[in-house]
Order: C-alpha cells, then structure tokens, then sequence
C-alpha cells in the first residue's frame, strides 16, 4: 500500500514539473524584432491641442462614392477616384484593400508631397455578381484617422 502510494506522489512530481516548462524555450518564442508595448509613443493624443495633427499629412478625395450605373454581368468597371494631400507632410498609403476579390485597388506607392494629388484606381468584376452591387475598398495611410473607405456601387443585370 505504501508503494502505490510513493509511486503515485512520483508520478504526479513528474507530471506537475513537465507542465511547467522551460523558461528560456517561452522567453524564445517572442519573436526578436517584436515591439515593445511600452515604447509605442502616438503624438496624437489629447493634451496636444491639434498640434501634432497640423503637421500630419491628409487626405481631400474630390469624391468618396461612385455609382457605375448598370452593367452586364461579367464586364469590368473602373473608376479612379481622386485626392489632395491637404496636409503639410508626405502622404503614404501602406495599404488598400477591396471587400472582395472581385474589387481590385491601384494604388500610389510613392509618397504623396503636400498640395500634391494623387489617385486610387478601384476596378470592380461584375463577373458572378448579378443585382445590386455595394463594394468598399479600405484605405490605410499615415493619416489621422489612418483610414479611408471608398465606395463603388451600381448593378449587375444577368447575361
């Protein structure tokens, strides 16, 4: 009886110092370029009183919205959607993403000077796509906010 029970107060050391693992191998897992949450410093902040976000760049679209009309199913709309940097630094967009496969953002992938213009060409494929279409394409650059929506929209009429 005594011997199941120091065989069982073993097995349950063994198990227990398994689960705790080894410190240096957790300490390893966090990448080394990883960002440390403390030295995240966002000059926008509240006690700033606008400040900081007069020297930032901005975007002016001339239009946010296209309606294409109708089209039939299977063409291809493009449309090129104009703007300003009204800021007074450079405009970079790092990033533009369509709603869906079929809704595909160009994009300039230089900096955008300020009072300089540049163009976001959205093309959309009706292909598959019948009735009433409602696409966005999300924008995100160093703007405060850091990011625009545009939208494209119309309707499919069947083949």
């Amino acid at each position: 009886m005594h011997i199941r029970i120091v065989i069982g107060c073993l097995v349950t050391l063994l198990v227990l110092n398994g689960c705790q693992g080894d410190p240096d191998k957790v300490k390893s897992e966090v990448p080394e370029n990883a960002v440390n949450p403390e030295s995240v410093n966002n000059p926008a902040t509240a006690s700033s009183n606008g400040e900081v976000e007069d020297m930032l760049p901005a975007f002016q679209f001339k239009e946010e919205s296209f309606d294409f009309g109708s089209v039939t199913e299977g063409e291809s709309v493009s449309h090129d959607f104009k703007f300003t940097n009204t800021g007074k630094s450079d405009l970079l967009i790092s990033s533009a993403n369509g709603s869906c496969g079929c809704t595909v953002p160009e994009y300039p992938k230089e900096a955008i000077k300020p009072g300089k213009q540049g163009v976001v060409k959205v093309t959309f494929n009706s292909q598959d796509k019948v009735g009433m279409q409602h696409k966005t394409v999300t924008i995100i650059a160093n703007t405060i906010p850091n990011s625009k929506v545009l939208t494209i929209m119309g309707e499919v009429k069947k083949k």
